[in-house]
């Protein structure tokens, strides 16, 4: 009875910190959705973007760096972990058809390659490959980085702080509100187009307006 009140009040605890939290079962897993008590860690900066984006991160396999501050200023904001070498690297047709049915609503999705799960190539060239030449994909793809752990790049690192959920494995998605104040995640298993998802973005979306 005892270890059960430690349980509980651990499990308070974490609620406290990240917000309240909404556990919803989808196809492939479980969504959820953080409504974040305080959103000083992620709210507006002074720049018009959410902390969390207030980052240059190289793109990839170039030498060109992302202005993710400016991408991401005033819109609601997908952030996913690819794999090249991956089951579910098909979903990159999912995520580009999705891109291009929503960009022009103030939407974005950041593509962030990683070898965390060890299914991405070694030679970003290769990557980049099979990101634009196989799938076509047009929205912003970063350089190869981790995306778990202490060596998490700082995106991850603060989406996984503020959820309290790190990606269990690639092509796990985060959507983020425009005002920072809410974040929904889903597994890998859910596809990009599925209808949990849109939800979540006309939502989100809809506070933008």
């Amino acid at each position: 009875m005892r270890i059960v009140k430690i349980l509980i009040l651990v499990a308070v605890a974490v609620v406290a910190v990240v917000g309240f939290g909404f556990y919803n079962k989808v196809a492939g897993g479980s969504q959820q959705e953080v409504i974040l008590a305080d959103a000083a860690s992620v709210g507006v900066t002074d720049d018009g973007c959410l902390a969390t984006f207030q980052h240059q991160m190289r793109g990839l396999h170039t030498n060109t760096y992302h202005d993710l501050c400016q991408l991401t200023a005033g819109k609601v904001v997908m952030v996913v972990n690819t794999a090249s070498q991956c089951g579910y690297t098909g979903q990159f047709e999912g995520l580009e058809a999705l891109y291009e049915e929503y960009h022009d609503s103030k939407f974005v999705i950041l593509g962030f390659p990683s070898d965390s799960f060890r299914q991405e190539h070694d030679d970003e060239a290769e990557t980049a490959t099979v990101c634009f030449v196989n799938y076509g994909v047009t929205f912003p793809m970063m350089a190869t980085s981790k995306v778990t752990g202490d060596e998490a790049n700082p995106v991850f690192q603060e989406l996984t702080t503020a959820t309290n959920q790190a990606p269990a494995w690639n092509f796990h998605k985060y959507i983020v509100s425009a005002d920072g104040k809410q974040i929904t995640s889903f597994p890998s298993k859910v596809e990009p187009r599925d209808e949990a998802v849109t939800a979540v973005i006309d939502r989100y979306l809809e506070a933008v307006q």
